[in-house]
Parts: structure tokens; sequence; C-alpha cells
């Protein structure tokens, strides 16, 4: 089995250190860089299975960051590293593409874990999935190509996340019912936890974004039970 390449971009050198050695001592390979100028060097370099990024940092944060990764990397897996626990702070880094948030201190076993379950996550591509072809792929006036992560509107098309590709999926496979919240955290997150539903409330906010521009079309949040996509 290949090592588990790992991205630390932190920039207390003494937690570096100790992240790096325990990683490594398990069998992962660690690079770590001190900054976020130097971690987007070591992002195009060595092309990491996961990274695991600090969020205030010299010269450019993990914020920043994580910005310029995802404009050429939509799916690599992103653990945000924070002595910050506001749910403003927590929502950016989802927002802008975070799969995870850490709150300093922490323990390593934890990080240990979630760094393995991302990784197991990101392994499955949306591609190996059976796709149904009695199901409708298209919502109102667009057209869901869930191969190609693509949104079609007439001539134009949006370019889809790995994740909002996935729930997008669901939602249409469930059109006209109601999709229930559990139901669809365990599928995509693989748990329930307060932070799959905070992540999976901004992708679906992010697709009804997608969506504006057909009024026929809408994801309605029943309340306590789930979301239901209406075309």
């Amino acid at each position: 089995m290949n090592k588990i390449k790992v991205l630390l971009v932190e920039d207390e050198a003494v937690l570096a250190m100790v992240i790096k050695e325990t990683l490594e001592k398990i069998g992962f390979e660690i690079e770590v860089a001190g900054n976020g100028v130097e971690g987007w060097i070591q992002f195009k370099n060595i092309k990491p299975d996961i990274c695991v990024v600090d969020v205030m940092m010299p010269r450019k944060d993990g914020f920043s960051l994580v910005e310029d990764i995802r404009k050429i990397d939509d799916l690599v897996p992103i653990i945000f590293l924070t002595a910050k626990s506001l749910t403003a702070d927590v929502l950016k880094g989802l927002e802008i593409g975070g799969d995870d948030y850490m709150k300093k201190p922490f323990s390593m076993e934890e990080l240990i874990l979630r760094i393995k379950k991302l990784v197991r996550r990101s392994s499955v591509k949306p591609t190996e999935e059976p796709i149904d072809p009695t199901i409708d792929m298209t919502v109102g006036k667009f057209h869901f190509d869930f191969k190609r992560l693509k949104l079609y509107n007439e001539d134009t098309a949006v370019n889809l996340s790995q994740r909002e590709a996935e729930l997008l999926n669901l939602l249409i496979i469930n059109k006209n019912q109601i999709l229930e919240r559990k139901t669809a955290l365990i599928k995509l997150w693989g748990n329930d936890d307060v932070f799959a539903a905070r992540s999976m409330d901004v992708y679906i906010t992010r697709l009804r974004k997608f969506l504006i521009h057909d009024p026929s079309v809408e994801i309605l949040n029943i309340r306590g039970i789930g979301y239901k996509l209406i075309d």
C-alpha cells in the first residue's frame, strides 16, 4: 500500500515537528511548510494526498492558501488547524473548500483518524458509483452530468466540486421527495456530527446559487427532517 502523502503547513515549529515525527512513525510521508507561500510551492511540487493547514500564518494565511489550491484542485482533502473556534471562522473555512476543522490543542490520535478517513473518502470517485440509467438527470432547464461534475444550463456549464456533485446527485435521485438529513450526512460524510452538518449546509447554499437561474427549481429546507429538491 502506498504511503499517505501529507502536506503540513504550520508556522509553529515545535508543533510542526511533533506532528511530522508522529505521522512518520506510523508510515505517513510528511512535507512541512512554515507559511502559506512555502505551502503553495510545496503543494504544486509534491501533489499531496491531503493537506493539513494552519489558519493564522505569516506572509500568506491558511484561508488564502486554500483558496489558491481550490482554483486548481477541487478534490484534495484539506484539514484546517486553528486556535479559533468561532462559527464564522468554521463556515469561512468550509465555504472556501475545507473538508474538516480542528481546534488547537488537539490529540494526535484524532488528527490521524481524521486524515485516514478523509483520504479513504477521497479515493472513492463519483464515476465509480453505479448510476441508474432510469434516473432523469434533468432539473428544470438544467442537465446534470454526474460523471463529468458539470451542471449545464443551455450553452453554459458550471464545474462542480466532487462533494457538490455527490450532494446534487442525491437530491436528484430523491427529486420532489424528502432527502433525510441524516441519510445524506452518513452517505457523503460518514457521520452526522456538527461539523458535517454545517458543511452540508454550506454546500446546499452553493447549489442553490447554481440553480437560481431557473425559478421553477428550488431546494427546500424541511425543518428538522432534511431537504427537498422541487422541480
